[in-house]
This record gives C-alpha cells, structure tokens and sequence, in this order.
C-alpha cells in the first residue's frame, strides 16, 4: 500500500509549475490592459483559474500514471515514481484518484464560469478534461501517436493563459497571446525533455512520441528551441511593458539546461533537467506576469 508521500510523488509536484505559469501570464497581461472602463484583473477569478489548472495538473499525472501503468509502458523506465507501474496501488486506485482531481477542476470551473457569466467556458473545460484522459487513455491516446506536445502547447499555453486574461478582463490582448505562446513552449519543452529522458523505453512500448519520432539529436535540439523562443516573445512585450525584460533574467538558466541537454544528457541525468525546466516556466511566469503588470 503506498503511503501519503508516495502518493503525493505520484502526482509529480514538479510538474505543477506548469499549471501555475500561464495563470500568472494571464493575469499579469489582464492588469497590462486595464483602461479607465477594463476592471483588470480579479484576484478571486485568477485563484479560481489557478485551482481549476492545478486540479487538472493532477489529474492528468494520475491519469497518464494509470493508463501508462496497464499498458505496461512504465515497466522499465527511469524517473519520478509511478504508483500503478511500480504495483505500489491497484490501478482503479489511481484511475480513481484521477478522476477526483479531474471532478475538484469541474467544479471550481463551474464556479468560475457562473461567476464570470460566460457559460460557454464549461464546455471548454470539458474538452481540456477529455483531453487530459485521452492523452495516454482510451484506446487510441493521442500521446502515444506524436501529439502530445500539441495538446500541452492548447491547453496549458494557449487556453489557460488566454483563458486566465479573458476571465478578468472579458478580453484578450496581444501580449497576452504572445505570453501565451511562450508558456505553450516552455509547457511543451518540459514534456520533451520528459520523453527525451524515456526514449528507450517509450520506443519498445510501442510509445511514438515526438521525441521518439524524430530521434534523439532533434528532439534535443527541439528543446533549447523551445526553452529560447518564449524569451524572443518577452522582449516584444516590451513594446507596451517595458518590464517584461525582467523575464531575460532567466536567460542563464537558459543556456545551463541547453548546455546539459546538448551535452548528452540522459536517463537519470535527465531528472535534474526535468525540474529545472518546470522552474523556469514558473519563473518565466512570475518576471513576465510581473512585468506585464508593471
């Protein structure tokens, strides 16, 4: 039986940056755009936003832990624990401990859409929901076929960033796309150097990610290109946020991960790699959303 720890490393808290990023962009490109008729930004929508994207984090790590687990593909892999591959939980366990991190979502996005008034926001969430299952669940997972990264780069770059500015601001702006796109990419970057790490095992699973599609040199290159291209997208933000070069402050850490990576990194090297690129989102979305606010 797995004790409280165990569970909690099962739902990968590292990866949780990347829930938190875009709602930080969001609401920083909200209070960039306020106007003396805008009510900027909204303390109780962004909280609500931010549950809603963590409660749906969870759940996909706990539902990507159980449809990975029966499928066998975690029999043999190198990383944070998994609960169903390591025999730890019975698989209904954690498919169940998904479904309930996926229900906490529905409701506060419930709560959210009827705050805000803009109902059509539940069916959005209801597409994000099956689009976390069906990344690795179903009988045709969309992760197993090469488009995980797209679906990381709508729904926790794209939806969730501009999600976050249009609940508060009943808008969107172009900074706000653009924030959103650079959040899309570090998003997508952490999922590369996640498969990139599991190559090996992903390819004998049957696993086609992209990672595993386009080799294991490009998919290395891919990465600093995604971990390089948000700060291209900061700098333009400067335009009408000047302080939005705050996020250039990240630009060591940059080319720290971008050497370790290039360098050959792999397997559990790869782990330190992992947390440092979800840190980096976080803190590409603290100095931007900071700097958009300024």
């Amino acid at each position: 039986m797995a004790t409280p720890a165990q569970w909690i490393a099962g739902a990968r808290p590292r990866t949780l940056p990347a829930a938190a990023a875009p709602v930080l962009v969001g609401t920083g490109a909200a209070a960039q755009a306020v106007t003396w008729d805008s009510p900027g930004p909204r303390a109780g929508y962004a909280l609500l936003a931010l549950g809603v994207a963590l409660a749906l984090q969870v759940g996909v790590n706990y539902a990507n832990d159980y449809s990975d687990g029966v499928r066998g593909t975690d029999g043999d892999r190198v990383g944070p624990l998994r609960l169903t591959g390591s025999g730890l939980v019975r698989p209904a366990r954690v498919r169940s401990a998904a479904f309930a991190a996926f229900g906490v979502g529905a409701v506060l996005g419930v709560v959210l859409a009827i705050a805000t008034g803009h109902l059509w926001l539940l069916v959005v969430g209801a597409v994000a929901i099956a689009a976390a299952w069906y990344y690795t669940g179903g009988k045709k997972p969309y992760g197993y076929r090469g488009f995980g990264e797209v679906g990381v780069f709508v729904f926790f770059g794209l939806v969730a960033v501009l999600g976050s500015t249009y609940v508060q601001l009943d808008r969107v702006t172009w900074p706000a796309v653009a924030g959103a796109v650079g959040v899309g990419l570090l998003a997508c970057a952490l999922l590369m150097v996640n498969n990139l790490r599991d190559i090996p095992t992903d390819a004998v699973a049957g696993k086609r990610t992209i990672a595993v599609r386009i080799g294991e040199r490009r998919a290395r290159q891919a990465y600093v290109a995604m971990i390089t291209a948000p700060f291209v997208l900061a700098a333009a933000c400067a335009i009408v946020a000047p302080w939005s070069l705050l996020a250039l402050l990240l630009l060591l850490p940059v080319v720290l991960l971008s050497i370790a990576v290039l360098a050959g990194a792999r397997g559990i090297a790869l782990v330190p790699v992992l947390a440092g690129t979800a840190m980096l989102e976080l803190g590409y979305g603290v100095l931007l959303g900071l700097g958009l606010a300024l």
